[in-house]
């Protein structure tokens, strides 16, 4: 019986693999392991009436509506084709370099990550727009699929992010329940812009990598990677200087100012997504995408991921509660604390766990579930809440990307030509996935990559 709460974690990874909707399984095997507790007198029903004040919380959280807004902002870019002017304006950039287009679809793929910050539409754009022109050009199909698979991912860690608002919403409560239960009545509080600013650097690394990576193979093997001939017989047109600017500047400034007014503390995330919606209106609007058979599928499409994110998490609030009702939270804690190797052995174990439950679940669930589990133990140990975060983000996103079970491998085997085969697109993130290895090992030696600009941005 003291293992309860390890039984329900593992039967709702069951039930999850079965297909079963996320928030749902959550919720009722939760309520299932309750009554099961209550009739075996193990579990206090207590617990349950928390249930309202933890979901009137929910909706007084002012961070949170923040999400719906990216949300709108990101599907908004993506229906103003936003991802096909920037793709033919790199493209014609840097086009006649060795793999040029290679360099101009990870550059696209950053900038749409920091445009939507949603994994699955990047993969999803990208694979459509730019997988068949590499493969017309000559490209090796391995490096193409692999290109377009760690590109898309980029949304995990580049800010403005999903994934790092409701991952800094989480760690902040974690974070001020460690205190507490250290003892501090008076905690220190960590907001999404802290956790914004600590992935900057992360993030533009690992598209540093990326590009260090596809130069070299560019130079090595100049047959996998074409350079691009802009002739009469080219589909990529050769685009004047104005044109660049028009393809290039409007995302660009877009991403800036909500970013930027983020980190500079001019606008709290929600008051900073509200200008990315209307900028994204503007945008489509002067891409002459913007109508009203484009605004009912923008609206439905946000109403439907929104829906999905606020029923995962109240799915995952019954989840928590249960699972503190049988004291799984002590239970997690007395492991952690007992493993060898005290911090860096937890931490290999929870990034080891975490990396393997990517497989499974989506960055929601696991931001939902897992993280307000181990994330309490880790901050009383000492973990830096701005670096654990990143390394969470980084982590889940080499998970996004490994075989056989990656979900970026997924979502462009759904989009790819029948011709490339899926060992292909698994051969091409091989070489991704050892540089996103490389990444996560570089911040846990030197956790200033992660902690050190937010430190200067906003300073105790």
């Amino acid at each position: 019986m003291d293992y309860l709460a390890f039984y329900m974690f593992g039967a709702v990874c069951l039930v999850l693999l079965a297909g079963f909707p996320v928030a749902f399984t959550l919720a009722g095997t939760s309520l299932g392991f309750a009554w099961l507790g209550y009739y075996l007198e193990v579990f206090d029903e207590a617990f349950l009436m928390a249930l309202p004040n933890r979901l009137f919380g929910l909706m007084m959280n002012q961070t949170l509506i923040a999400v719906p807004l990216f949300i709108f902002m990101g599907v908004m870019l993506e229906k103003a084709k936003v991802a096909e002017n920037l793709l033919e304006s790199m493209a014609s950039l840097f086009g006649k370099l060795p793999g040029g287009l290679g360099i101009s679809v990870t550059l696209v793929g950053m900038l749409l990550a920091a445009s939507t910050g949603i994994v699955g539409a990047t993969v999803v754009t990208m694979g459509l727009l730019a997988l068949p022109s590499m493969i017309k050009r000559g490209y090796d199909p391995s490096i193409s699929a692999g290109t377009i698979c760690a590109s898309g991912t980029l949304g995990q860690i580049i800010p403005p992010s999903i994934v790092l608002v409701l991952l800094g919403d989480v760690l902040s409560s974690a974070y001020q329940q460690a205190q507490l239960d250290m003892g501090i009545f008076a905690p220190d509080t960590i907001s999404v812009g802290d956790l914004f600013a600590g992935a900057l650097i992360p993030g533009l690394l690992l598209v540093s990598l990326y590009l260090i990576y596809l130069i070299t193979v560019a130079i090595i093997k100049p047959d996998s990677m074409p350079s691009l001939q802009t002739d009469n017989n080219n589909d990529i047109p050769k685009l004047s200087f104005s044109q660049l600017l028009n393809g290039l500047l409007p995302p660009l400034f877009l991403i800036v100012a909500v970013l930027g007014s983020i980190i500079g503390g001019i606008a709290t995330p929600t008051e900073a997504a509200s200008v990315g919606a209307m900028g994204a209106i503007l945008l489509a609007f002067k891409q002459k995408q913007l109508n009203l058979p484009v605004l009912k599928s923008v609206a439905q499409d946000t109403t439907r991921i929104t829906s999905m994110v606020f029923m995962i998490l109240i799915g995952a609030s019954i989840f928590s509660l249960v699972f503190r009702g049988f004291e799984g939270d002590e239970l997690v804690k007395e492991l952690l604390s007992d493993l060898p190797g005290g911090v860096f052995g937890a931490m290999l174990v929870v990034m080891l766990v975490m990396f393997l439950l990517g497989f499974v679940l989506d960055f929601i669930e696991i931001t939902f579930v897992v993280v307000p589990i181990v994330g309490p133990v880790l901050l009383a140990m000492g973990v830096d809440p701005v670096w654990l975060g990143v390394m969470i983000a980084i982590n889940l996103q080499t998970s996004f990307l490994t075989p056989p079970f990656g979900f970026a491998l997924f979502y462009l085997r759904g989009v790819a030509p029948k011709s490339i085969t899926t060992m292909q697109i698994y051969k091409g993130v091989l070489p991704f996935i050892l540089i996103q290895l490389l990444a996560m090992a570089a911040i846990a030696y030197w956790p200033q990559l992660a902690t050190w600009l937010p430190n200067k941005i906003y300073p105790d």
